[in-house]
């Protein structure tokens, strides 16, 4: 953590694609920390603006509108309704929930780029860019699919490899195709502007790898890593329809790319809040003693890390992010969650399964939070925190403390007595509750934070089980008092401590107790509740979640695979049929059987296996993507169909002279084109 004291702060989390609904992976990767700490802030009396709104100008909002047969502006306003409206039953806290549609904001993200281009900070460059001939359109990023040169999946879009998380662009791709017709695009020119980014290395090299050291390990490495491989001038212009129209004369039919302007979202969901609040948004943004942060996933890394922070360098007026908090992902019940498959809880389903259970899931998704690595959600384990850790702890203890002063004082708090060394050890536990927990919540440890919270409910129970209140009120009432006061003042720490984490749990627990809500600097004491004071009737916190309920949601999943399979869901996009080609082109292909003599995987891949394979002409070196599926051992010894006479490519470092060919069955898996019987090496295949 840097030593300066920041006067406010200014919070943002990623924008999310109005083109579907929240799912679990969103909420535990960007928007549940991004609340607690937003939370905290705010209890310790801090100036926070929490701002956030639904991304409506990606590609993936034309691709869902041409699926549905509306205009993006409908998908647009049916997504972000659905996630604005879950968002709040939820208990996201944000200031303000914008969307890039509005006004306010092509006016912002226009000025930025006017800004930028009178200050001569892009390049205009003309440039070959994919091309539809059948559609008639240039393709954005997201509308070609290839094969991934970083690893050889087959399927990587234009901007990304969603197997090993690259960041690509599409004339990396090996053997492009359109999405939107199948058809192989050409290159044809057109001219856009440029942010130089390689422009920036001296400097990012300063602010990121010896100012921000700090950074949590997975941003700070990826952003070496990036760097280290050297930056290249990036496209902020796209040859589209949909989006902020790009605001300077010879543009027409070209918009500011996504990525550009979705970040910029940002600062105008600053200035809508500024203006139906009254408040003045520019501090939020150009006082160095601000603190922006950006709350997002690791495949959001380098637009907030390096392509953002240009942007706002070049424009001069703006602070720059002093941390980028990014979490990695989350996987459901084993498997990679897919929004194109529905294999994700959503969350405005959840919402109407677990009615009143707003807590359970944010408890459950902190938990078990990807922090460092990947982590996985299973629905036995989000029971076994509700039933085991929500109600078997912090709930028992809190019903057990409201029930003993209800039975005992007629819900009177009663009076301290004197103090044995169980209440002084108890009471050093609590005082220091608040820092400990505190100091992991700064560090954005969040669910180091969660499990320290606990603790103190854990403590209580402890105690309660030590002194035995229950066996000494016929001995020593007096003692008794003294313990149920104690306990009592507990139980007002744990609703300060539990606001950033279960808000409605804390606001429940506030209003049992019939006091007023605390601050964060008000825990650690246990003088909160006066003598006296009259607290309301016990009601439980949490209820057990039963098995019946559980098995509902597995056999909803179950049922999701089952029709991915029979549909072939899995597969992103069913292939269309190609271009009719001759005979003559069809006689250009060499196919012919080889010998797989050797296999072993690529340094530094999990997806790639180098093969020496026999042709019989020669003994060549293939390298294909199909470690996920085959061990080298499996393949070594085996026949199979080779393109020979394909250009040889480079795939990380390694000369590939041809390719072997495989079917992909409707579950995903790879089959190698094999004859059933042998043949000779080098026999063709026609």
């Amino acid at each position: 953590m840097p030593d300066k004291t920041f006067r406010r702060h200014t919070i943002t989390s990623a924008l999310p694609y109005a083109n579907g609904p929240i799912h679990i992976g969103h909420l535990a990767g960007v928007y549940i920390p991004a609340d607690i700490y937003a939370r905290y802030l705010r209890s310790k009396g801090e100036d926070v603006i929490f701002v956030c709104g639904s991304d409506e100008h990606g590609v993936p909002i034309t691709i869902r509108a041409k699926k549905e047969g509306k205009s993006p502006q409908e998908i647009a306003n049916k997504y972000n309704d659905l996630i604005k409206q879950a968002f709040e039953d939820f208990g996201i806290s944000f200031d303000i929930y914008s969307r890039t549609s509005n006004e306010i904001h092509h006016d912002t993200a226009s000025d930025f780029f006017k800004t930028l281009n009178e200050k001569s900070a892009f390049k205009e460059i003309e440039s070959e860019q994919y091309y539809d001939e059948d559609q008639h359109e240039f393709l954005a990023d997201r509308y070609i699919k290839g094969t991934c040169p970083k690893c050889g999946y087959l399927e990587a879009y234009g901007d990304q490899c969603e197997n090993c998380g690259s960041t690509l662009s599409p004339s990396e791709l090996i053997d492009p195709k359109s999405m939107l017709s199948g058809s192989i695009p050409i290159l044809k020119k057109t001219k856009h502007w440029y942010l130089p980014l390689n422009e920036y290395e001296p400097w990012l090299r300063q602010w990121i790898l010896t100012d921000h050291q700090e950074w949590k390990s997975n941003v700070y490495g990826q952003c070496k890593s990036w760097i280290d491989q050297g930056l290249q001038p990036r496209a902020v212009t796209r040859d589209l329809d949909w989006g902020v129209p790009v605001p300077v004369e010879g543009a027409e039919g070209k918009v500011l790319y996504v990525w550009f302007d979705a970040p910029i979202g940002y600062i105008s969901a600053t200035k809508e809040w500024a203006e139906k609040t009254g408040n003045d948004w520019e501090p939020y943004w150009k006082d160095e003693n601000t603190r922006l942060l950006h709350f997002i996933g690791k495949d959001n890394i380098v637009f907030h890390c390096i392509i953002f922070p240009c942007m706002l360098k070049s424009h001069g007026a703006f602070i720059l992010p002093e941390n980028v908090p990014a979490n990695e992902f989350l996987n459901l019940e084993g498997n990679k969650i897919s929004t194109s498959r529905n294999w994700a809880v959503w969350l405005h389903e959840y919402l109407e399964d677990f009615k009143g259970k707003e807590d359970v899931l944010r408890y459950s998704l902190c938990a078990n939070a990807p922090e460092t690595k990947d982590n996985d959600f299973t629905w036995k384990d989000f029971q076994a925190k509700n039933n085991n850790e929500l109600v078997a702890i912090l709930g028992n203890f809190v019903n057990r403390v409201l029930v003993l002063l209800n039975k005992y004082y007629e819900g009177n708090i009663p009076e301290v007595g004197k103090l044995h060394e169980i209440d002084t050890n108890l009471l050093k536990s609590v005082e220091n509750a608040p820092k400990t927990i505190g100091k992991s919540l700064d560090s954005f440890r969040f669910r180091e934070a969660l499990s320290k919270f606990m603790d103190v409910a854990r403590a209580g129970n402890k105690y309660l089980a030590d002194t035995e209140p229950w066996k000494l009120i016929k001995m020593d009432q007096e003692r008794v008092a003294t313990i149920m006061n104690l306990s009592t003042q507990i139980v007002v720490n744990l609703a300060i401590l539990a606001e950033p984490f279960l808000p409605f749990t804390s606001q429940k627990i506030f209003e049992l107790l019939n006091i007023g809500k605390l601050r964060w600097d008000d825990a650690g004491r246990v003088d909160l509740i006066e003598m006296n004071h009259s607290i309301d009737k016990p009601q439980l916190l949490f209820s057990k979640i039963e098995d019946s309920e559980i098995e509902k949601q597995i056999e909803k999943l179950k049922s999701t695979q089952a029709e991915n399979s029979s549909e072939q869901k899995d597969i992103p996009e069913i292939t269309p049929l190609k271009e009719t080609i001759s005979y003559d082109e069809f006689m250009k292909m060499d196919i012919r059987i080889g010998k797989i003599l050797k296999a072993e995987k690529v340094e530094k891949s999990n997806k790639l296996l180098k093969m020496l394979v026999d042709t019989c002409i020669d003994t060549r070196t293939i390298v294909s993507g199909i470690a996920k599926y085959f061990k080298p051992e499996d393949v070594v010894g085996k026949q199979v169909s080779i393109l020979v006479n394909l250009a040889p490519r480079k795939i990380m470092g390694i000369e590939s002279q041809g390719m072997i060919l495989l079917a992909e069955d409707h579950d995903g898996r790879l089959i190698f084109i094999s004859p059933e019987d042998a043949v000779i090496n080098g026999s063709t295949v026609s």
